[in-house]
This record gives C-alpha cells, sequence and structure tokens, in this order.
C-alpha cells in the first residue's frame, strides 16, 4: 500500500444500525491550519492501523471538497450506488441520536442498504432516551468490547462523546461523523455544510420577502454543534439586509410539536407578528411546526423555510405551505461514509479531506417548488 501524508483541518471549535469505517484527512486543498500524520505499514506490507487522535473537526469544507474532489459513489437519495465491495464481513455500526426524527430513520436506511450493497455487516442503534449523550457513550463502550470494526455517529454533544472516540482510537477503531462531530479524532467527517445550508436557506427567503420585514428564528438544541453552525449561517445571511429585523430567536429542539408551541406563543406578541415575513428553521420539523401556528392564526404572506428535504416538507413546498428546504439526504451521507469506511478496512485507503460534505452544491440540494417535484420523483432520500 502507497504510504501517503495528510494535511489536517482544524477550527475551535433505538435500536441497533448500520456502521462505517474511516480514517481522516486532507488533500491540502483546503484553507484550514494544517497538522501531519503518516500512514505507516509493517514488513510485509499490511497498513498498521492509524492513529487519528489528532484529526481535528472544522465546520466548513473546502471548494474543492464540495464540488471537485472524486466520490466512491454515484447519485444521491435512494438512487445511491457504489462498485466498492467489502473483502470481508466487516462489522459497522451507525449510532444516531434517536430513533424518531426523520433524518436519523433516514442516515438508518443508508447505512443499511450500503451493507447489502457492499458486503458488510450493519447494525443501526439509538438510545432508548432521546439525544442521550451518556447512553450513546454506553452503547459505543459495549459495542468495542464486542469487536466492531468502526462506526458512523450522528452524537448529541460534540464534547460529551469525546471520550469514547479517544477509547476508539486507542482501539483502532475508525469512527465517521455526520452532523455533529467530536472535537477531534474522527476518521473523517461527512453529511452537508450545516452552515452553507442554513446561510443558502435563509437569503432566499430574505430575498423572497424583498429583502424587508421581521425574521423568527427557530434553533435547535442548545449547544449542539451542526445546529449552531445552521443558526449562524442563517443569522449571517439575514444581517445582509438592512430592512431585515430578527424579532425572536429561540429553541424548538428540532421537533414539530415544539416549533408550532414556540411559534404560537410568538405569534402573541404583537410586535413580532406586525410585519413578519420569514421563518428560517434549523430543520423541516420545527419549520414544518410554524406551518402549523401560521396556518392556525390565519396568517399569510410568511415564508417559511427549513433544512432536511423530509417527506412531509416536500409535500408542504409542493403544496406552497413551506418556501424552501435544503436536502441534507442523511441516506445518501451514511451510504458514502460505510463507502469510505470499507475502503479504508479494504487496503488502508484514506479520504482526500477530512470534511467531506454530502451532497453538496454538485448534487443540486437546494429545493423550492420548481424542482421539488423533480427530487420527489428521483432523488429523495426518504421512503415512499
Amino acid at each position: 500500500m502507497r504510504i501517503r501524508k495528510f494535511v489536517m483541518a482544524s477550527i475551535l471549535s433505538v435500536t441497533l444500525c448500520a456502521g462505517i469505517l474511516s480514517a481522516c484527512g486532507n488533500s491540502g486543498k483546503g484553507q484550514e491550519a494544517e497538522s501531519t500524520m503518516d500512514v505507516t505499514v509493517n514488513e510485509t506490507g499490511e497498513k498498521v492501523h492509524e492513529d487519528f487522535s489528532e484529526n481535528v473537526n472544522v465546520s466548513r469544507a473546502s471548494v474543492y471538497a464540495k464540488s471537485e474532489l472524486p466520490l466512491p459513489v454515484e447519485g444521491i437519495g435512494r438512487g445511491i450506488h457504489t462498485d466498492v465491495k467489502a473483502k470481508k464481513e466487516y462489522k459497522i455500526v451507525v449510532m444516531t441520536r434517536n430513533s424518531t426524527n426523520p433524518y436519523m430513520i433516514g442516515m438508518w436506511d443508508g447505512g443499511i442498504q450500503a451493507g447489502k450493497d457492499l458486503g458488510c455487516v450493519i447494525q443501526a442503534i439509538a438510545p432508548s432516551t432521546q439525544d442521550a449523550i451518556d447512553e450513546q457513550i454506553n452503547i459505543m463502550e459495549t459495542l468495542i468490547e464486542k469487536g466492531v470494526d468502526a462506526f458512523v455517529i450522528h452524537p448529541s454533544d460534540s464534547k460529551g462523546i469525546q471520550p469514547v472516540i479517544d477509547e476508539c482510537n486507542e482501539k483502532g477503531i475508525p469512527v465517521v461523523a455526520i452532523g455533529t462531530a467530536p472535537e477531534k479524532g474522527a476518521f473523517m467527517r461527512t453529511g452537508v455544510d450545516y452552515y452553507e445550508t442554513g446561510y443558502l436557506v435563509a437569503k432566499e427567503l430574505c430575498e423572497a420577502a424583498g429583502g424587508k420585514g421581521k425574521a423568527i428564528i427557530l434553533e435547535g438544541p442548545s449547544g449542539v454543534q451542526n445546529m449552531e453552525e445552521r443558526k449562524q449561517g442563517i443569522t449571517d445571511a439575514i444581517s445582509e439586509y438592512p430592512d431585515m429585523e430578527i424579532a425572536a430567536s429561540q429553541t424548538a429542539n428540532s421537533k414539530r410539536a415544539e416549533g408550532m408551541q414556540v411559534m404560537e406563543n410568538l405569534l402573541q406578541n404583537g410586535e413580532i407578528k406586525d410585519g413578519l415575513s420569514i421563518v428560517a428553521a434549523c430543520n423541516d420539523e420545527m419549520a414544518l411546526g410554524a406551518v402549523q401556528a401560521l396556518k392556525g392564526a390565519n396568517m399569510d404572506g410568511v415564508y417559511v423555510g427549513g433544512a432536511d428535504g423530509s417527506k412531509d416538507a416536500s409535500q408542504a413546498i409542493k403544496d406552497g405551505d413551506m418556501y424552501v428546504t435544503y436536502n441534507t439526504d442523511p441516506y445518501g451521507s451514511t451510504y458514502l461514509a460505510v463507502t469510505y469506511l470499507v475502503q479504508y478496512l479494504n487496503d488502508g485507503t484514506l479520504p482526500e479531506e477530512y470534511f467531506i460534505p454530502f451532497p453538496s452544491e454538485r448534487n443540486h440540494p437546494f429545493l423550492t417548488k420548481e424542482n421539488v417535484e423533480e427530487y420527489i420523483n428521483n432523488d429523495r432520500w426518504f421512503a415512499e
């Protein structure tokens, strides 16, 4: 196997499902601070497991990773496929934050399909208590002892998950992060660029509203890295419009019922309600809750946007109730993660960069009424 050197980027930072092995690296085409790591082989030419403990998370992907880097898969959503095959029946675990959010279910489905296509054993799991980081840690520790080959994870807390990531590094078990990434030590990160999703959706909402009026932001759980990144993108986009005002920014914990309740409470405030033109939610579930609240208040002409491209959000856009969303494709992201892990487990192949977003701009992930029907028919990640 060829020896490579990789440049690493840095910033400040249920039920059993599918898993992936991964290794972290950067081709040098990104624009972040760097440290180096060598891949070594033993005297027989076999790969010696890499130490990914120095790999630090980045919140933004390079332009190269978003648009030019060759991928080991083709297609997106339920049309994704690959020619990669596992040389052994690797055991890969996909662990999500919960088993109820459509995004998490999409991760499971994508991992399971990847296992079938590539020829590895996929297990899908989430904590019995939704978003419980302690239970996620216990799950991973138990599976480490049982001898899994790799993990694909969407942890509830980037800092809380760190001790078990360190343990994985000590034992040579690669971990791919989707969504919320540990502060360091992951093999790689995939899923979307969360800042970009928030920025582009909010900018589209502002343009639809003529760059004027009041905005409500529905935030994800406080302190969750990917939700904080998306909120920052939303805030930055709105700040570019001098005649737009953020009237309220509150968490609805990424849940539809809470999104509706928060919106109902905010709409009781006349100062917020008067002149409201956009609602930018950090995921589709909260956006759908906001749509329900606006309908209940008989309010028309408010543009609502979310992110994920879920089944219900896609239908809401088609019906004209929601204005825009961004396809985050958890199905394809997890499939891609498993593919990278299998490549690594097969022969030590490392991804060119640490953060390889999927889908990215090359996959046309922006969804409005103009293209949502084509997406539903051809590129969706959710089941029929």
